[in-house]
């Protein structure tokens, strides 16, 4: 009796952690769901090609533009993105120049509107390229208010 209620006991903190397991994996699968993504950045020169994955569900919610940022906060480049692309996705824009030298570190990321930044962004320099990164929550939120925004939204 009492290695039944010791083998019942074992089965039930199994059965409670792979609940755990499936409640973080479907709240994780949720959340990246939500955000726009960068997935690559390329470079010629001060060209950036940027390929962005975003739940563009039309004006109310899109990815409205990308950037290219110091480590330390500073803009220096905004590629505005003018309309949602809810039937293009993943979608590459390309902007620029970003007149900096080759082997100036750069963040590239990306704002979903009405959400804000997404963490995922790239880092690394035009000379070396690009690999992806997340940035901290509170990472140079304050650009979001900076010129140049979008001032409409096409489709």
């Amino acid at each position: 009796m009492t290695q039944t209620i010791t083998i019942l006991k074992s089965v039930g903190r199994y059965l409670c952690l792979l609940l755990l397991g499936i409640v973080l994996m479907t709240q994780t699968a949720i959340a990246s769901t939500n955000e726009a993504k960068i997935i690559g950045v390329t470079t010629s020169g001060p060209t950036f090609s940027v390929t962005i994955s975003s739940p563009d569900t039309g004006c109310d919610r899109y990815a409205d533009w990308w950037e290219v940022v110091t480590p330390e906060g500073e803009l220096l480049y905004r590629r505005v993105l003018m309309h949602s692309h809810v039937n293009e996705q993943p979608f590459t824009r390309s902007g620029g120049p970003v007149n900096v030298a080759g082997d100036l570190s750069l963040v590239v990321r990306v704002h979903m509107n009405p959400d804000g930044y997404s963490p995922n962004a790239f880092s690394g320099t035009i000379d070396g390229g690009f690999t992806e990164i997340t940035l901290e929550d509170d990472f140079a939120l304050q650009l979001a208010e900076q010129n140049p925004l979008p001032t409409s939204c096409a489709f």
